[in-house]
């Protein structure tokens, strides 16, 4: 669980790297996994800095930021417009920001000395909505993908890798019931959408909002640990 010893890095922002970041210190010199933290629209990398602390100290973690400034301190991975008939995405900016986040996956493994596809993506809403296109277009770059009160994308359909690709991704979806932003309707359809491919997950309900609560944290770090515990260790 959380320790004091735990702190997140100043933003690191380099020409080697697709997207600026923070890193949860100590970084570990022989890193087991990596994991990815990706926040929400108009929240920032910061967001999610107590959810990086409490993730096991063997595992390297990065606090990604979106690539759209919206405002002071508020980044996005694409810009959306919430409407009576749901919400309606720019679908150009969200396959820009689903390429970047491929790169940037490789470059942190390299960088780092993570074994290739021990990475793990999680999102909380846009930022779930990121893991999900990532990992379901392109399985062979990570291990898992959570959708913390998120979605997949309808428009991702066209990326999806093949049941054979998909066979060994997991994932977890957590969503609350009373969810005012994106109902809990959205959840389902995942489920659906993951049914459909065959992909192996875990799902949660919460008597909550849109937000990231501390019941939703503490399951998403246990099945994290569980992935993470069948990943191959580095040599």
């Amino acid at each position: 669980m959380k320790s004091p010893t735990l702190a997140i890095s100043a933003l690191r922002h380099e020409p080697a790297f697709a997207l600026a970041f923070r890193v949860r210190q100590p970084v570990p010199a022989r890193p087991t996994a990596c994991v990815i933290l990706l926040h929400g629209v108009g929240s920032n990398e910061s967001n999610l800095a107590g959810l990086a602390t409490a993730i096991d100290p063997d595992v390297l973690v990065v606090l990604a930021r979106g690539p759209l400034e919206f405002g002071p301190e508020q980044y996005g991975w694409f810009r959306v417009a919430f409407s009576a008939e749901g919400p309606r995405i720019d679908p150009a900016e969200a396959e820009a920001s689903r390429q970047t986040m491929i790169r940037f996956i490789t470059q942190l493994e390299t960088a780092y000395g993570v074994p290739t596809g021990n990475t793990i993506v999680a999102g909380f809403s846009q930022g779930g909505i990121m893991s999900a296109s990532v990992a379901l277009s392109t399985p062979e770059c990570v291990r898992g993908f959570a959708i913390l009160s998120g979605r997949i994308l309808p428009e991702l359909e066209a990326h999806l890798a093949s049941h054979e690709r998909l066979a060994r991704l997991r994932a977890f979806i957590s969503h609350g019931e009373f969810d005012s932003k994106l109902p809990v309707s959205w959840a389902q359809r995942s489920e659906q959408w993951l049914d459909k491919l065959g992909v192996v997950y875990e799902t949660h309900r919460y008597p909550a909002d849109h937000t990231l609560t501390t019941d939703m944290q503490i399951d998403f770090l246990a099945w994290l640990r569980s992935v993470i515990a069948a990943m191959p260790r580095p040599a």
